[in-house]
C-alpha cells in the first residue's frame, strides 16, 4: 500500500495534504443541521474520515470490508460541521441518514486554497410523526459511540450485546468477547426518543471442548441479571429469561446448526428476519452452515445478487415454517454493526406504540409483534383497522372471519412488488401504484378482501428490486386467526425439513455435548415428530 494511502486509511489527515474541505449537512426543509453518515473518497479511490469542526461535536469512523467489494468506510457525525485536509484533487462525498431520507451523493473539486459544501438531505417520509420508531437488536458498536451513531442513523432503540461468549459451556459473565459492563442494567437516555439498554447478552457458540464444533447463536435482550450459566444445555436460558419476565430472546440467524433444533426449547420471542449477512454493500458469505432445504429450489452457491435473494428467501422460508409450527415468534431486525461492513440500522424494526416513545413500550411492542422489519421501504398496513401483532379468537364463532386489509408500501424508490401471505404461501401479489408522494417517495394502496375457515396467520411484505439485481425489502409481523379444533399445522415438507434438521445435529454432536444437551435435541425432536402426524 503506498504510504499516502496508509497514513489516510489510519488518520483521514496527513501532513501531506495542504487544502481544507469543510462542510455542513442540514435537512433541506428546515435548514437546521442534522447528524448523518459520510462517506468521502478521492478519485484514486482512497477513502477519508472527517471530524467534527465543532469543540461540542463529535465523528465516528467505521471502517470494514470483507471482499474486494464489500467494504464499509464512513464516519458518523452529530450535527455540527465538519472538516478534513486532503490534497487538492476531486472528491466524491456521499450523505446517508438511517432509512427516511434520500441519499445524497456530490462531486467536490478541492482546490489549493480548500473548499466548503453545504449538503440538504431531503426526507421522504417521517415515521415517528405516526407513531412508529426503530430499533437494531444485534448491536457490537461501542456503548459510548452509541449516542453519535444512533442520532447519525436516525435509530431509536438499541441493544449492544455487552456479553458475548462464543465457547461452550462458558458463563457469559465470564465471556471471552465481553465488553466493559460499567453501565449495568440501567436505561441509557439519549433524548426524549432515543434510547440504549446497556446489559444483553449473545451465546454464540463456536468451539466445544477447545474443538471448533459451530453450534449457533441466540441473544438474552434486556436483561437485569448477569448469566452465570454457559450453553449448551439451552432450556435454563429460557428460564432465565422466564424469571425476570421483561428479557426477549431472539434467534440470530436460521442457519445456524442448532437454531431449528432449540426452537421448541427456548420459545424464542424474535427471529432475525433482517440479519446481519443483509448489507448495504455487496453480498459476501459464500458458506451458510447449513445449506437450503431441496423443495426451496434455491442457488445458494457463490455471491451476488441472485444468492443474496436466495439468503433472504432461505430465511423468510424457515420462518414460516417456525410460524406454521405454532411458535409465537415476531419479526426483528440486526446488524452485527461493529463486526461486519454494515452501518447500524441498515437492517431495522419498526415498532407502533400507541402513545409517545418510551423504552418499555417499544419492548413491548417488538415482542407482541406491532412491527414491520425493513432494509428500506416502509409498511403501514392493518388488517381489520388492526396493526400487526393482532390475534383474533374464534371460539365462539366457527363461521368464516372475514379480512380487509389496508394501508399502504411507500418507498424512495419505486416499488417491484407487494404479496400478501397466509400461512407463508403468496395469496395475492400486487402491482405496485408507486404513486409520487410528499418529499419524492412513492406510495403504493393496499387493499384485499379475505377470509379465513382455520387457524391462520396472514403477513404482507414488498420488493424494491434495482436494475442490478440489488434489492430492498420490508415485511409485517404476522396478524394470526384461532378456531378452536382446527389447529395451524405446517406443511409435510416443513416438518420433514425440521425433523432432518434435528436429527442431524443429534449425529453430529452426540460425540462432543453432554448427555443433558442431546437429550435436549431428543425433546425437540419428538415435539416435531408429534406435529409430523398432523401435517398437510
Amino acid at each position: 500500500m503506498r504510504i499516502a494511502t496508509f497514513l489516510s486509511l489510519a488518520l483521514g489527515a496527513t501532513s501531506l495534504h495542504a487544502a481544507s474541505l469543510t462542510g455542513t449537512i442540514v435537512d433541506a426543509t428546515t435548514d437546521a443541521p442534522i447528524p448523518a453518515r459520510v462517506y468521502l473518497q478521492s478519485s484514486s479511490g482512497e477513502w477519508f474520515f472527517p471530524r467534527s469542526a465543532s469543540p461540542e461535536g463529535t465523528a465516528v469512523a467505521y471502517r470494514k470490508n470483507r471482499l474486494q467489494d464489500s467494504v464499509e468506510m464512513h464516519t458518523t457525525l452529530s450535527a455540527h460541521p465538519f472538516t478534513i485536509d486532503l490534497a487538492p484533487g476531486e472528491y466524491k462525498v456521499t450523505v446517508e441518514r438511517g432509512k427516511e431520507y434520500h441519499p445524497l451523493t456530490r462531486k467536490v473539486a478541492v482546490p489549493a486554497h480548500g473548499a466548503s459544501v453545504r449538503l440538504p438531505l431531503r426526507r421522504w417520509i417521517n415515521m415517528a410523526e405516526r407513531n412508529w420508531y426503530s430499533g437494531d437488536t444485534h448491536v457490537h458498536r461501542p456503548i459510548e459511540d452509541l449516542p453519535n451513531i444512533m442520532l447519525a442513523e436516525d435509530l431509536n432503540v438499541t441493544f449492544p450485546l455487552t456479553y458475548w461468549v462464543t465457547r461452550a459451556f462458558e458463563a457469559p459473565s465470564q465471556g471471552d468477547k465481553n465488553t466493559r459492563d460499567r453501565y449495568g442494567a440501567k436505561l441509557i437516555k439519549i433524548d426524549d426518543t432515543h434510547a440504549i439498554f446497556p446489559r444483553n447478552t449473545e451465546y454464540e457458540i463456536f468451539t466445544v471442548g477447545g474443538k471448533r464444533h459451530t453450534l449457533g447463536a441466540v441473544f438474552v435482550l434486556g436483561h437485569t441479571n448477569i448469566l452465570d450459566f454457559g450453553a449448551p444445555p439451552v432450556k435454563r436460558i429460557a428460564a432465565a429469561r422466564d424469571r425476570e419476565g421483561a428479557p426477549l430472546l431472539d434467534l440470530d440467524k436460521h442457519n445456524w446448526p442448532w437454531s431449528m433444533a432449540i426452537m421448541p426449547l427456548l420459545r424464542v420471542n424474535l427471529f432475525e428476519l433482517s440479519n446481519n449477512h443483509l448489507w448495504r454493500t455487496q453480498f459476501a458469505f459464500t458458506n451458510w452452515a447449513e445449506p437450503a432445504p431441496a423443495h426451496l429450489k434455491l442457488n445458494y452457491h457463490g455471491t451476488g445478487p441472485d444468492v443474496e435473494m436466495a439468503w433472504t428467501r432461505f430465511g423468510f422460508e424457515n420462518y414460516y415454517a417456525l410460524l406454521n409450527c405454532g411458535f409465537r415468534i415476531n419479526p426483528s431486525g440486526g446488524t452485527a454493526s461493529g463486526v461486519h461492513p454494515v452501518p447500524l440500522g441498515f437492517g431495522r424494526v419498526y415498532v407502533h406504540l400507541d402513545k409517545k416513545f418510551s423504552y418499555e413500550g417499544f419492548r413491548r411492542g417488538l415482542k407482541r409483534g406491532r412491527s414491520f422489519v425493513t432494509t428500506g421501504p416502509m409498511l403501514e398496513i392493518k388488517i381489520n383497522s388492526q396493526h400487526p401483532g393482532c390475534q383474533w379468537n374464534r371460539a365462539n364463532s366457527h363461521k368464516p372471519f372475514k379480512l380487509e386489509f389496508s394501508g399502504k408500501a411507500t418507498n424512495s424508490k419505486p416499488l417491484s412488488s407487494i404479496e400478501i401471505l397466509c400461512n407463508g404461501e403468496v395469496i395475492k401479489t400486487i402491482s405496485p401504484d408507486n404513486a409520487p408522494s410528499i418529499g419524492g417517495s412513492y406510495e403504493s394502496e393496499v387493499s384485499f378482501r379475505a377470509s379465513a375457515t382455520t387457524s391462520s396467520w396472514y403477513a404482507v411484505r414488498c420488493w424494491q428490486v434495482d436494475e442490478d439485481g440489488r434489492f430492498r425489502f420490508a415485511h409485517t409481523a404476522p396478524w394470526r386467526i384461532e378456531f378452536p379444533g382446527k389447529p395451524l399445522t405446517p406443511r409435510k415438507e416443513q416438518i420433514n425439513y425440521l425433523i432432518r434438521r434435528v436429527e442431524e445435529q443429534i449425529q453430529r454432536s452426540s460425540p462432543l455435548l453432554p448427555n443433558s444437551a442431546i437429550d435436549e435435541y431428543r425433546e425437540a425432536l419428538r415435539f416435531y415428530q408429534r406435529l409430523a402426524t398432523e401435517a398437510r
